[in-house]
């Protein structure tokens, strides 16, 4: 078990607004560029053994303007399937369903093609990427980025803590931000979070 960085993608006009955006595949905005481009010196300041991206182009474009343009595209990074609520914000949804939380809550069911995750689910595919990352890791001195999504990212650092999925909701993750998940004593840590270069 070696360093993690977890890298959430920059700003897109749906993140802006904060509306779920699973499958649907926005751009970032220039700020959201602008807001990735600014990690290029904490990215370049470590030994990156591996680097894996979200098939999703505001993950893959971040990868690029981060200086990772040959991260391997994983599926298993995606964000999280919102199913029913894809394009819908918090304060909408919980006009018909009072006290609604991701996290405990799940989604309403959406169409055949993206019916929705639960929270045990988004687990699951944490548990394949972090198995994957620990691979690249094994015999190495560096580390292993992961370029996705803010959901996703804080359910896979519940899990690597050895948490429940539900337990992501700890993690508050900004757009454009870096954070590095350690070791203390051999045992999982968080090293740093939501971490920025000053302006």
């Amino acid at each position: 078990m070696g360093d993690l960085f977890l890298v959430r993608h920059g700003e897109t006009e749906w993140s802006r607004s904060g509306r779920h955006t699973g499958w649907t595949d926005v751009p970032l905005t220039e700020h959201g560029r602008a807001e990735a481009r600014r990690l290029v010196p904490l990215i370049r300041s470590h030994r990156i053994a591996a680097a894996f991206v979200s098939p999703l182009q505001r993950a893959r474009e971040t990868a690029e303007l981060i200086g990772i343009p040959d991260a391997r595209v994983d599926a298993d990074l995606r964000e999280w399937d919102y199913g029913g609520y894809e394009g819908v914000t918090t304060p909408e949804i919980q006009r018909s369903r009072p006290g609604w939380f991701l996290f405990t809550d799940g989604v309403a069911p959406g169409p055949p093609d993206h019916p929705g995750e639960t929270p045990e689910q988004v687990g699951e595919r944490a548990d394949r990427m972090l198995a994957r990352a620990d691979a690249a890791l094994a015999g190495t001195e560096g580390a292993v980025v992961l370029i996705a999504h803010g959901h996703f990212l804080r359910v896979l650092t519940a899990r690597r803590l050895g948490l429940p999925p539900r337990h992501g909701a700890l993690f508050q993750l900004a757009t454009g931000s870096l954070c590095h998940l350690g070791t203390e004593h051999g045992r999982p840590v968080v090293a740093g979070w939501n971490i920025r270069p000053r302006d």
